[in-house]
């Protein structure tokens, strides 16, 4: 779970880079298993742009999304979400 702190810096951030409506990328980064990816990609709606790239070994997986999203609390609900999935890192 992210702390208030982390949420208000994060929120602070994104005002300052984004203007709303934006296209945000989103990049997490963890050990595949099916049930662990399923519940990435049940984070994103069936249109986004997903990449997914093993590392080198093959023992990470990192999934990468673009969506457009219309606030930086939707952004901060969206890393809340994947910070409740175990083994999830986002980067």
């Amino acid at each position: 779970m992210l702390s208030e702190e982390a949420k208000e810096r994060l929120r602070e951030s994104l005002g300052k880079v984004h203007e709303w409506p934006s296209l945000y990328m989103f990049k997490f980064i963890f050990e595949p298993d099916a049930d662990r990816l399923s519940k990435v990609l049940a984070l994103f709606p069936e249109n986004s742009e997903l990449l997914r790239r093993y590392s080198t070994s093959g023992k990470y997986l990192s999934i990468t999304a673009k969506e457009v999203m219309m606030s930086a609390d939707e952004v901060v609900e969206r890393y809340e979400r994947a910070a409740m999935i175990q083994g999830v890192i986002a980067l």
